[in-house]
């Protein structure tokens, strides 16, 4: 059991299903609006799941009518600039717990993500969401520029489009989203669950450490330069070559059976 199982939080539940730990945030009444309080559980939450060798991978979903409405304003009128500043700083070190961790996390997007509930989706490392799902930046509209959902967007999106959506607030349906590189994959509604989980588990198919691995590996080398990353990457996959996980995988391609990972 890992620490997240053992804890009662109040906004988001905590459950695991063998490899794969679901991590679901639970204010519907608030559209799983982003209180200060909230995202430091999920920060929490993800933490604990970043030191476990017994989850492979995360899935992470919102109960109610919207995947993630942003940061919650109620909590953000008439306060003083240090809120804001904490604010902002609990969010970034959120995104970053999901972006540290070394087990893949994928958003299950059912409905809308706003704001910075579409930076949330965006940070994931992978995103499946449902016909009926939603995105949009839409601080500008209120007098609030997305500038910080705008570091996770501008990563998966083109310039232009992102620039549309910081600019315009518009909405951009789940087709459009995985057009342009926000979504991995569109589903029914009623398929949902079941594209998520398997994806999930596909993902546990393979060296937890390698993954992992993999994971920093790709993050660190796209802001390099190309010539950089090459050289960076020559010495991860160098790395790589010399665990045991590594050798046992090629020893099962040739010997044309199924490998047995060893976590090492």
């Amino acid at each position: 059991m890992i620490d997240a199982e053992r804890k009662t939080y109040e906004h988001i539940l905590f459950e695991r299903d063998g490899e794969v730990a679901r991590i679901t945030m639970n204010r519907p009444e608030k559209r799983n609006a982003l209180s200060l309080s909230h995202m430091q559980e999920l920060t929490d939450a993800f933490r604990s799941v970043g030191e476990s060798r017994e989850v492979r991978a995360v899935i992470l979903a919102g109960n109610g009518p919207a995947f993630c409405a942003g940061h919650d304003l109620a909590e953000m009128l008439d306060r003083d600039p240090g809120f804001y500043r904490r604010t902002f700083e609990v969010c970034t070190g959120m995104m970053m717990a999901i972006r540290s961790i070394p087990q893949p996390v994928i958003a299950r997007v059912h409905a809308t993500a706003t704001a910075a509930g579409c930076q949330l989706a965006a940070t994931c490392d992978l995103v499946v969401a449902s016909t009926e799902a939603r995105f949009a930046t839409p601080g500008v509209k209120i007098g609030l520029f997305c500038s910080t959902p705008m570091v996770a967007l501008s990563r998966s999106v083109g310039q232009k489009k992102s620039m549309e959506m910081l600019l315009t607030g518009d909405f951009v349906p789940a087709e459009e989203a995985e057009r342009i590189g926000l979504v991995n994959r569109v589903v029914p509604p009623e398929e949902l669950e079941g594209a998520t989980l398997e994806l999930a588990r596909k993902i546990c198919a393979a060296s937890p450490l390698v993954v992992g691995v993999g994971k920093q590996a790709f993050y660190r080398q796209l802001e390099m330069p190309t010539e950089q990353a090459y050289a960076y990457a020559q010495e991860v996959m160098s790395f790589n070559a010399t665990f045991a996980d590594a050798q046992e995988g090629m020893c099962a391609f040739l010997e044309k059976r199924a490998p047995e990972w060893q976590g090492r």
